[in-house]
């Protein structure tokens, strides 16, 4: 059991109704059932506007900022359930990023070293993989360590049954791999 896993656990989508949304929600239960402490976010309940130097120089880190900052420095680990647009991240993702590693007007990585991190994405027809390495990529350069396992699910708009459940046995157990992962890491790097 890793008691000692604390987990944020969010969609880097605002969409109501995203693909992403749905399958945290099987990494969670997983997490969890691992005796991961999870506390899941929706980022359209942390409206921030675009992040601007000029604008943080004017009225410091937005209200929803400070709150995500607080939230990403009480937990050890993220489990980011990370759309692809474009071939890449979205740009909520990555606004959300950028004015989490913000504090005074400079860069504070605080919120975001020594955690660790289990990315999935539900897409198209690569799942959104393309998406993954850049987030990996940026995660691994501002101080977090991303675990090896990791999970896509293509044509994602098909996967699902009516109760938001991964259709295919194979593909929920990779999704919830991942999540039980993240949950045992925590507990052997915070045991």
């Amino acid at each position: 059991m890793s008691s000692n896993a604390n987990i944020l656990a969010f969609a880097g989508s605002l969409r109501a109704e995203s693909l992403n949304k749905i399958l945290l929600r099987t990494a969670v239960r997983a997490a969890e059932s691992e005796g991961a402490s999870v506390t899941t976010i929706d980022l359209a309940d942390y409206p921030m506007p675009v992040y601007d130097g000029d604008l943080e120089a004017k009225i410091g880190l937005p209200e929803s900022a400070e709150k995500l900052k607080a939230l990403f420095t009480s937990h050890n680990g993220l489990l980011i359930a990370a759309p692809e647009y474009n071939s890449s991240i979205t740009a909520a993702l990555k606004n959300l990023i950028d004015w989490v590693s913000r504090k005074n007007g400079a860069p504070d990585m605080s919120g975001y070293q020594g955690k660790t991190a289990g990315l999935i994405a539900a897409g198209g027809g690569m799942g959104g993989l393309r998406g993954l390495v850049h987030v990996r990529q940026i995660l691994g350069n501002i101080g977090v360590l991303v675990i090896p396992e990791q999970a896509v699910v293509p044509n994602a708009r098909d996967a699902f049954d009516d109760e938001g459940n991964l259709k295919d046995e194979g593909r929920r157990t990779v999704v919830e791999n991942v999540g039980a992962a993240l949950a045992r890491t925590l507990g052997k790097l915070h045991g």
